[in-house]
């Protein structure tokens, strides 16, 4: 029997572009780089050097703090680089792959036969407990921690967003493998969120509560069902994992070897043929993309739209993301062109609650600039959380511990404003505005 979770406030936005159900194999990049950066909260410790041979699965450094919690390789090949920011900060550890991979073998183990402790200690041996994020905070999970419950939402209903349900066709054994292990992680349950409106292999798995989601978006986002399901309490741990980071977990136990390789989409109007990929985190964009685009002035996003990194093609895939969107950069002035009559496909207070069955060439341009932060009201148009959106944000502006706990800070993530953030007549960075809210929390109540 499943569960049902359904929403009336949100926004869908038509983008064209979407991939195809045609997946490829991406051609091996030239380099590789793993960012410290990408794993918020982290303070990392290296263990490699540069000229270090690794392969697949050896560690490159670890959490100070918590030195259990180590991340590794995605290939095997030679360290190039590592390339550090003010005050020496590690910024990106550069691999040269090898021709072929080699791998570190871990032990295999069936998860149905082990115990907990087990479990744990191959996840964070191997770099894989990364994938498994807290709420609250928003941050890679505490291994000490039991959560309450653990919620993997298949359904990305963002804006040209993966559908997992063909991007993991092939690898439903991984990912029922992987449920299984996120089911040794917590006596509660393991909630796995599915697009209500289609049938897929996802309403197949056994032994986890399905949640089938009807309405806009943001109703894939874990927080929609967290609140309804099992809302966080002070002191409560609740843990979330991409479906990708679950058929990726499934395949390490089912192989002993970390094989980090992710189906993900290459969408978005300025791209040639969107479709699917098979690819290694990490990947020179460079190399990906060429001849790819319809044109050099674009947007490149790790991600989609709403949450993503603006991103340049000698960057580096992100390591969480399973999506690549290019849109028009959008930096052609135009004179009086923040009236909304004058032109079409755009976004802000003047047309976000307009539905429409079109297809958007919608460009990266802000057409404008920071304003007052007023009352309006369009935020909780677009906002179906139980929460007082601007006067959270107005209290985590001014650092308002007590006001952001009373208000809900617990419950959201930064994803969950990231639609405030594309009818925003004010033009600020609700979701930078939410992250430093959460910062300040997790220091002052831990």
């Amino acid at each position: 029997m499943y569960k049902q979770v359904k929403i009336n406030r949100g926004l869908n936005i038509p983008l064209k572009g979407r991939a195809a159900h045609v997946l490829e194999v991406a051609p091996r990049a030239s380099m590789y780089a793993v960012k410290p950066t990408e794993f918020y909260g982290i303070n990392p410790r290296l263990t490699v050097k540069i000229g270090d041979h690794v392969d697949a699965g050896d560690e490159l450094f670890y959490h100070k703090y918590i030195d259990r919690i180590k991340f590794t390789s995605p290939v095997s090949g030679t360290i190039e680089d590592i390339i550090r920011g003010e005050k020496r900060k590690i910024l990106k550890i550069l691999i040269k792959p090898d021709t072929t991979d080699t791998y570190k073998n871990f032990e295999v183990v069936k998860p149905e036969n082990a115990d907990r402790s087990q479990i744990l200690d191959l996840l964070l041996q191997s770099g894989l407990f990364a994938t498994i994020k807290q709420r609250p905070y928003d941050v890679i999970a505490h291994p000490d921690d039991k959560p309450k419950a653990i919620f993997v939402s298949a359904y990305d209903s963002a804006p040209l967003g993966v559908d997992y349900a063909f991007a993991l066709k092939s690898k439903m054994k991984d990912f029922e493998t992987g449920i299984t292990v996120l089911k040794k992680l917590t006596d509660g349950d393991v909630y796995l969120i599915v697009n209500g409106n289609t049938a897929s292999d996802f309403d197949k798995i056994t032994g986890v509560q399905v949640v089938k989601a009807f309405g806009p978006h943001p109703v894939g986002n874990v927080s929609i069902s967290i609140e309804k399901f099992e809302p966080i309490a002070k002191g409560d741990r609740v843990w979330t994992v991409n479906p990708a980071d679950v058929a990726i977990i499934g395949n390490f136990f089912n192989t002993g070897q970390y094989r980090p390789e992710r189906h993900i989409a290459l969408a978005g109007s300025q791209v040639k043929d969107p479709k699917y990929y098979s690819i290694i985190p990490g990947a020179y964009l460079s190399d990906f993309l060429k001849d790819k685009l319809k044109d050099d002035n674009v947007r490149i996003i790790s991600g989609n739209v709403l949450t993503g990194s603006n991103i340049t093609k000698d960057r580096f895939l992100n390591f969480y993301d399973n999506q690549i969107t290019v849109i028009p950069l959008g930096n052609k002035l135009r004179f009086m062109g923040w009236m909304p009559f004058l032109g079409k496909n755009r976004k802000g207070f003047y047309n976000f609650g307009i539905e429409s069955s079109k297809e958007l060439d919608i460009d990266a341009n802000l057409y404008g600039e920071e304003r007052a932060f007023v009352m309006t009201e369009e935020f909780e148009a677009v906002m179906p959380l139980d929460i007082y959106p601007v006067h959270l944000l107005k209290a985590a502006l001014l650092g308002d511990v007590e006001k952001m706990e009373q208000l809900g800070i617990l419950e959201v993530a930064p994803e969950d404003f990231a639609l405030l953030d594309y009818i925003n007549s004010s033009k600020i960075d609700t979701q930078e505005l939410i992250r430093k809210g959460l910062d300040i929390m997790q220091v002052e109540i831990g």
